[in-house]
């Protein structure tokens, strides 16, 4: 493999993690500028607590803890009380379970839905043939609203339910606090998308 070839996706070798064989020529464990001052930024007050209580929750949870509850166990490490619930309006039951479960736990949840605002998607001079239902009114995603909502809450940690590929770019971009997904939408796989990687020799092959 050349050195302008190199990614971690086709490196033949796991010596960065099993400290086994050699490392590739170009190789960002070794090669990265900057691995070194990236290194330090772990030891930060914050970064070292956020990273050293994902390391004890991976651990504690390993092959035992469903990701709701390594959300919980993750949470509480970091004393986080109040938890935001940036969801769609699609996964409103999942929602609104997940924030039960939450509330059962002994958390304050505040939640926001897509929706929120009402604002139509003309204001993005989306056209009529542009939109899902032509010749209806439609409503856009309201990313920047719910996160906004959620800094004025002052939750300590956000978890995006099934927002839209780009809207939950936005919402982790104006989010105070620090953000993890549950849910990654996908409407077809049932927000499985990790299903079309397996089929993606397979079912998917003539799509891809």
């Amino acid at each position: 493999m050349s050195e302008e070839k190199l990614i971690c996706d086709l490196c033949p070798s796991k010596k960065c993690y099993s400290k086994e064989g050699e490392f590739p020529k170009g190789c960002p464990t070794v090669d990265q500028p900057g691995m070194e001052e990236i290194k330090k930024l772990y030891k930060t007050e914050e970064n070292y607590r956020i990273a050293r209580a994902a390391c004890q929750t991976e651990k504690e949870g390993y092959l035992k803890d469903t990701r709701v509850e390594e959300i919980m166990r993750f949470c509480r490490k970091n004393d986080f009380k109040k938890i935001g619930i940036a969801f769609c309006i699609g996964l409103k039951y999942e929602a609104r379970v997940f924030a039960d479960i939450l509330r059962k736990n002994g958390f304050e949840v505040h939640s926001m839905m897509c929706k929120s605002g009402g604002v139509p998607k003309e204001f993005l001079d989306i056209k009529d043939e542009e939109k899902i239902r032509p010749g209806t009114e439609e409503v856009m995603c309201n990313p920047i609203g719910q996160a906004e909502y959620l800094n004025a809450k002052g939750t300590n940690f956000n978890v995006i339910v099934g927002l839209c590929v780009g809207h939950d770019s936005l919402f982790t971009k104006y989010s105070d606090a620090l953000v993890t997904t549950l849910v990654a939408k996908d409407r077809v796989l049932g927000h499985n998308p990790v299903a079309a990687l397996y089929q993606a020799d397979k079912y998917f092959k003539n799509r891809f």
